[in-house]
């Protein structure tokens, strides 16, 4: 069973982004090469678990992460339940695979003097490419949708008269995001030099590059990390962590836990608390300061 009928299946049936697509095609067939070189074998249907296992040894010999080998094995770990779905093989050969241990993962939030800095100390060009960076990095800090989503709004997604935002979140999934006065601003403004630029065309999508095309994910993050150089020393600096910073910042506010999982689009709350180590931390200190029994 080919590559392309599994990439149909998680498109048609599953909702899948084409950026999971991509990613999961990418895994499976770099495990087909692998086994192809490694054992002759050109039908992964025929692929038991010591071929596996030897290719996930090869790939840690190789210096790849135990998280990516885990991202890897469940592309890996998909394709061959759709291929028991649809009675190609008779058992799953990563029914009993168990994943390989990862450190904990801890990503720092900005800060909210450095997301002041950012928005209103800043000098952006006063140009297309100044208005429309800075309308980024407000919709990322005040509505928490992801890159994909942040490249796919189109205009009739901004409802200015209600002030929401509608956002196409992950399986077709629509929410709908508040909008600040101060967004919407921004907004307006880039609004003024997207016109000059569109001309007479009707482009739909709202955040365009110069030369009048959409956005696309590596230009999003090297707006990010640019504008963040400046005002920022820490070392991840992407647009998840303006998402992550802007569950954080909700949630030291006192935000309840399942507004900020509807805001963010989350399935189930177990996504959203992963945002919560800050407002801990957070809490800890209001709660070292106002106790009475802090200073005994």
């Amino acid at each position: 069973m080919s590559v392309e009928a599994f990439q149909s299946y998680l498109s048609l049936e599953k909702n899948y982004s084409v950026h999971t697509l991509k990613a999961y095609s990418r895994d499976i067939l770099t495990f087909k090469e692998f086994c192809a070189d490694e054992f002759e074998l050109d039908d992964l249907r025929r692929a038991d678990y010591n071929i596996i296992r030897t290719w996930i040894i090869s790939l840690v010999e190789n210096g790849i992460s135990n998280r990516t080998v885990n991202r890897k094995i469940a592309s890996l770990a998909a394709y061959y339940k759709f291929l028991l779905k649809i009675e190609e093989i008779s058992a799953n050969p990563l029914a009993k695979h168990k994943s390989l241990k990862t450190a904990k993962k801890i990503e720092v939030p900005f800060s909210v003097s450095e997301m002041e800095t950012i928005l209103k100390e800043i000098d952006y060009p006063e140009n297309f490419e100044g208005s429309r960076d800075r309308l980024i990095i407000e919709l990322l800090y005040t509505t928490g949708i992801r890159r994909a989503e942040l490249i796919g709004l189109k205009l009739q997604d901004v409802d200015l008269h209600s002030r929401v935002l509608r956002v196409l979140g992950k399986r077709n999934k629509e929410r709908l995001v508040p909008l600040l006065n101060s967004t919407i601003s921004y907004y307006n403004e880039y609004l003024k030099y997207r016109a000059e630029l569109a001309g007479n065309k009707e482009l739909e999508f709202v955040l365009l590059t110069k030369t009048g095309r959409n956005i696309y994910e590596t230009l999003v993050y090297r707006i990010i990390n640019r504008y963040f150089s400046i005002v920022s020393s820490k070392v991840k600096k992407s647009p998840h962590i303006l998402r992550h910073t802007f569950a954080t910042h909700l949630l030291n506010k006192g935000a309840d836990l399942n507004a900020v999982k509807e805001l963010l689009g989350h399935s189930s709350l177990a996504s959203t608390q992963v945002y919560t180590h800050s407002s801990i931390a957070e809490l800890k200190k209001v709660h070292a300061s106002a106790h009475p029994r802090s200073k005994s």
